[in-house]
């Protein structure tokens, strides 16, 4: 058996023996493709020119850019001279990326050329001696900006640091020196910075092993921000460890007609996309008519109960059996292929909570999604739901390996062991409040653990919602509900505390109000029109109504506005996660939620 690497730089190493000619990384567009060998040559290259920009080890370099396979070499190239790279969300405001880059110090970033007048107005202080500017990946679009007293890519890797020994430095690296500092997207105020070493990440991925081993053989999309440990983690360190190969695919929007043409096998989503995917699913059995619609109806509601047995711990009788296989033939196996999910072996689900009734009816289709928890502060995932013992409406098991997870007094999950992380940059104080004395990391969120060790989360400590007669309720629940009802909803915010019904604030998904107009016939599909039609207003009650019969009484939808604004990823209504900032919200729309409270 091979001993676990030490590090990343390590891992590396060992891939980049093991598969020299295999394609490691590329883009989905066709622009740029490496091979291990290639990868390998292109990091040592640029360590070198680092090195020569005065890079040492413990230097924290910071990288902005979409998602693209120069992400990786950078970073990797980074991880091998001992320093520190940190992704930082593109959606931030100057002033945002002011705060970050004071509080990691570094002097170096590393960006596509539309983020520079960005990176320019937010170093206020001098502190960036250089910039290192990607080529665009669409010139035309970027064609006013001014490049001048940067560094191209092949400019930094040809002006190497002579006296710099490439092989001696990442041997150097030991596993307690950080791997990168994750900036919390916050949905309160400035992001905090996440401090995870070369073991958190080891540790990680090492007891995602018994559970979702993967491999050189396997493929995954990038498209999350990597400034995100969800993203940095499945693919990122998942192909360093593991030689995954990655596909970037540079915006999210277009992820959707991707997955068709890169038939992925490995795929991690946040529920938002899972509600999209399973839109399309849908949209792909409502185009059958006649028999074929009766042996699709036929083929899903088999899948259904199969799926139904298999999450609920029930045999599956010999006869569904057959009739599983039959109906994944005819149907379900090319349902899958039509959207790109046939060669689909681990689907996971995480970052926020998703609707258990998405779930299934995915689940039916013949792909077992694990939903996962876990945080920054945890390198990743905690928890797991194990395949072929997914439990719906659960986050699964705690990962093997030495992790401990218990309840406080007050719910609160707690964690310690391995995957916790090195504490906040330079904030002993919140590291303090975060981890207690005896090592147990306080996530803020409000769990349930059953007796086979299935952990359900309620939702966050500061968010659960109490209304007027001091009753408890989870937002997350009844917003999973709605945008389960209802898929023309993007994002569903439920209002209550301190109120004495809940209501709802709707905003509408672009991409499902396009498809909605040209099926209905309607000469605007934008999400101002549709917000405002009549039959949207019919079709969202229908929806409600249906989310409310899932729900308890007390958490029921007595009334909803449907907003004309387009909350887009980073702004200030959602994370680059699509959280909910919830307090800006609040905030922004006080006036119409008090219309919901007028008798």
């Amino acid at each position: 058996m091979t001993a676990t690497p030490r590090t990343l730089c390590e891992a590396f190493a060992r891939t980049c023996v093991a598969h020299p000619d295999k394609v490691a990384l590329r883009d989905h567009a066709g622009r740029l493709a490496l091979t291990w060998r290639e990868y390998a040559e292109q990091v040592q290259a640029l360590a070198t020119g680092l090195s020569g920009l005065g890079v040492r080890r413990g230097d924290t370099v910071a990288l902005m850019m979409g998602n693209r396979p120069e992400f990786h070499l950078v970073d990797t190239a980074v991880l091998h001279l001992g320093a520190i790279p940190f992704s930082v969300y593109n959606t931030l405001a100057a002033d945002q990326v002011t705060y970050v880059f004071s509080n990691a110090e570094n002097t170096v970033v590393i960006c596509e050329p539309e983020y520079l007048d960005k990176i320019r107005t937010a170093d206020t202080t001098g502190q960036v001696k250089h910039i290192v500017c990607l080529e665009p990946t669409d010139p035309a679009a970027v064609a006013d900006v001014d490049r001048s007293g940067t560094l191209t890519l092949a400019e930094l890797a040809a002006t190497p640091d002579p006296d710099f020994d490439f092989e001696a430095s990442w041997r150097a690296v030991e596993p307690s020196d950080l791997a990168t500092i994750i900036y919390t997207s916050g949905t309160t105020g400035p992001p905090k910075g996440v401090e995870s070493t070369h073991a958190n990440v080891i540790a990680e991925f090492s007891a995602l092993d018994a559970y979702l081993a993967t491999g050189p053989e396997d493929v995954i999309i990038s498209y999350l921000p990597d400034a995100h440990i969800a993203n940095r983690g499945a693919c990122h360190y998942n192909s360093l460890i593991r030689g995954i190969e990655i596909v970037t695919v540079d915006n999210p929007k277009a992820l959707i007609t991707a997955l068709p043409a890169v038939r992925p096998t490995v795929h991690i989503a946040v529920p938002a996309i899972w509600y999209k995917v399973k839109a399309g699913l849908e949209n792909t059995l409502a185009a059958e008519t006649g028999l074929k619609a009766k042996l699709a109806q036929w083929a899903v509601a088999t899948g259904g109960k199969v799926a139904q047995a298999r999450t609920t711990g029930q045999p599956v009788s010999p006869l569904l059996r057959v009739q599983h296989v039959v109906a994944d033939k005819l149907v379900l196996s090319k349902v899958r292929a039509k959207v790109g999910l046939d060669r689909m072996r681990i689907a996971v689900t995480g970052a926020a909570p998703i609707s258990p009734d998405a779930l299934a009816f995915i689940m039916g289709l013949g792909l077992e999604v694990c939903e996962m928890w876990g945080m920054s502060e945890t390198s990743g995932a905690v928890t797991v739901n194990p395949p072929g013992k997914v439990k719906l409406g659960t986050v699964g098991t705690v990962l093997p390996g030495g992790t401990e997870i218990k309840r406080a007094a007050d719910g609160e999950l707690l964690v310690r062991g391995p995957l916790v992380m090195k504490g906040y940059r330079d904030e002993p104080e919140k590291t303090a409040e975060a981890i207690d004395a005896d090592g147990w990391l306080h996530t803020g969120d409000i769990a349930t653990i059953d007796a086979e060790g299935y952990v359900k989360i309620v939702d966050r400590k500061k968010e659960i919602i109490i209304n007027a007669a001091g009753k408890n309720m989870s937002p997350s629940n009844i917003e999973g509900a709605i945008k389960v009802a209802c898929p023309l909803v993007l994002t569903a915010v439920a209002i209550g505390d301190d109120k004495p019904y809940v209501s709802a604030l709707l905003t509408l998904d672009p991409d499902a109000c396009a498809a909605y107009a040209a099926a209905h016939g309607l000469p605007d599909g934008s999400v101002a029109a549709l917000a405002a039609d009549p039959s949207v207003q019919k079709l969202l009650e229908a929806g409600i109504a249906q989310a409310n019969a899932k729900l308890a009484r007390v958490e029921q939808v007595k009334k909803f506005k449907v907003l004309a604004d387009v909350w887009e990823p980073g702004g200030g209504e959602l994370t680059p996660t699509m959280k909910l900032k919830r307090r800006p919200i609040a905030d922004k729309y006080a006036e119409a939620i008090e219309e919901l409270y007028r008798k």
